[in-house]
This record gives structure tokens, sequence and C-alpha cells, in this order.
């Protein structure tokens, strides 16, 4: 998908800029790859920087009630100090390493909810435009797939999947956000667990898992929940059972009780958890997957979303009062 922005901040007649993406979803950690297209508008200029912004929509839970933001997640330097000519047409290529924690937005060509965008912004003169955005997909690394695939093949139901922002305690975690997919019980688990929550913390290494579970009230004891952290390597991906240790990880995650189960590490910084159960629903870009009604959609008997909610220019709508939430470096 194209986007084409008049830049408005360098005057009547300014450049505009067109970036286009290669075809199909990245990968966490992988490359992203396409061009910016500029053309001259009335007056010659010198371009001084041309930066693409990874940005996502993501929930906020700091404040009286829960509300959405946009957040920039890295920042690319791709281009500048060269001069565009009135009229000119300029062509910049770039290639450049997406984070290894950007969020998966889709699993085997369905979407699962969360909202990515890339933001092309141009410098010219000490003026800077911010362009419009470029819907990004994003696929799952080989272990996370795997893991999906496999929940989906326990029974277990994909109910939705958001950004929510915060930090991790005891992760390896570098974004500003992480992402939580939240699935319900097979028949056999039920009167256990309410629902489970699968967050992905990806690096060159490896995965780290966090498992929370939303425990169900008993008899003699209050529901509470439990976090377990687990890992898994990219390069024994292709060799590892699955199902098998999947099963291992839900069952510990299940069983624990009181002490065995950690104490919830969300919300380090910028709100997010702060020890308390986590009860999140679907946000921006939420999936409507039947969970309501039980409904598994599946390929190869993996966990997918039906249909996503939002699309990429409505979650986005609100992108302009939201730059207090940035985060990333220059690059």
């Amino acid at each position: 998908m194209v986007f084409k922005k008049l830049l408005g901040a360098l005057g009547v007649g300014g450049p505009s800029v067109d970036t286009v993406l290669e075809s199909g979803p990245a990968l966490p950690g992988g490359p992203l790859t396409g061009e910016v297209r500029l053309r001259g508008g009335g007056a010659d200029v010198s371009v001084d920087r041309i930066s693409l912004l990874l940005v996502a929509r993501v929930e906020r839970e700091d404040r009286a009630e829960e509300d959405e933001g946009t957040v920039v997640l890295e920042r690319f330097t791709v281009g500048g100090g060269f001069p565009l000519a009135e009229g000119a047409e300029h062509t910049v290529p770039f290639s450049v390493a997406l984070p290894w924690e950007t969020p998966v937005t889709e699993l085997r060509g369905q979407p699962l909810g969360p909202v990515l965008g890339i933001r092309t912004e141009l410098e010219i003169a000490g003026a800077r435009d911010k362009g419009d955005l470029d819907g990004l997909r994003v696929g799952p690394l080989p272990a996370q797939e795997a893991i999906l695939e496999a929940l989906g093949r326990l029974g277990y139901v994909f109910r939705s999947a958001d950004l929510e922002l915060g930090h991790i305690r005891g992760t390896g975690q570098q974004l500003p956000c992480y992402q939580e997919i939240e699935i319900l019980p097979p028949a056999g688990h039920a009167h256990a667990v309410n629902e489970i929550e699968v967050t992905f913390i990806a690096a060159p290494g490896g995965l780290e898992v966090v498992i929370e579970a939303d425990k169900r009230a008993g008899l003699l004891s209050e529901g509470h929940d439990t976090v377990h952290r687990f890992t898994a390597s990219h390069h024994a991906a292709p060799q590892t059972d699955w199902d098998a240790q999947v099963d291992a990880w839900l069952k510990e995650v299940i069983a624990s009780h009181g002490g065995h189960g950690s104490p919830s590490p969300y919300g380090d910084h910028h709100g997010g958890h702060r020890g308390e159960p986590h009860r999140s629903g679907p946000g921006a870009g939420a999936v409507a997957a039947g969970a309501a009604a039980g409904v598994a959609v599946g390929v190869g008997g993996g966990m997918i979303a039906a249909e996503v909610v939002d699309e990429i220019g409505d979650a986005f709508e609100d992108e302009a009062g939201d730059e207090d939430a940035e985060g990333g470096d220059e690059g």
C-alpha cells in the first residue's frame, strides 16, 4: 500500500513523498526493505534527513480509565544530505532491521489484531513533516509460530491480541510495550483458569515466553494470577516436540498455587500493571474470533483470528495527540 502526502510544513508546492514497502510480511529481527520516492515541488531544496518510524497502537492503563495511544517503537534514518531540484524525482532504497521484539500481526496470513505502521518523516531546512502511514505486516518467528500452533492443537481458543504500554520486570524487554495474546482454556482446564495470556520477548538468542494464568477462585481460595517464564531456542525450534513442550509449560502454570507462582511482573514503567490481577480485553485492532461462543479458528490446528475490527487508518487517527508516548532512538 502506498501513501502520498504533500509536505504542508514546507509550504504550498513543497516536495511530495511516497514510501513503498516490499510486499509480504516481515519478521521480527529481520529486514524491512522498500524505497522512499520523492518528487520535487516548486523550488529547489536540500533534503536534510529521511526517517522511517515504526509505530504501534497500544493500550495504556496508567490513568483512571484504560485508553489507547500511539508509540514509536523504533526510528531509522535511511537517507538525507542531497539536493532535490524543482520537479525532480529521487528514489532512496532502504533495508533496515526490525527490532526482535516487533509485535506479530498475523499468523499464516490471518490477522491477529495488533496494528503497526511505518511513518515517513522528511526534514528540509529545519522543517519536519511526518507524512502518512503505511500499514506493516509482521509474521511470527518459527518458534513463535510453533508455540501458537501447538496451543491450538491442545484445544486452546484464541481470544484477542493487543499491545500494552509498560515493561515486564525480570525480562530482557527493550521496547516500551509488550504484546499479549489472550487465549481461553479447553474444557479440561476451564475449571482451573479463566484465561491464559502469552507474551513473547524475542532476542537474537531465542525467546522468553511469559505465561500468565488468571486462575478461578475455589471453595477455599480466591482467584489469582500466576506468572511463569520459559525459554525457547530459535535454533532448536525445528527439532522440538512443541505439543509436548507447551503442554508441560501449561500444566506447570495451571498446577501452581500461591507461592509457587511468580508475582505479576507487569508494569515496571509507563503505568501498565502494578502487581494487581490483570484484566485486559481487545484494544485497537483487537480481534473478533468468536471467543464468547467458544469458536476457534485455525490453520493446521493453530490459533488465528477471524477478522480485524479496526483498520490501519482508524487505529492511528488520534496519532497526532500521542507524540509524548514515543520510544526508540535516533538511528
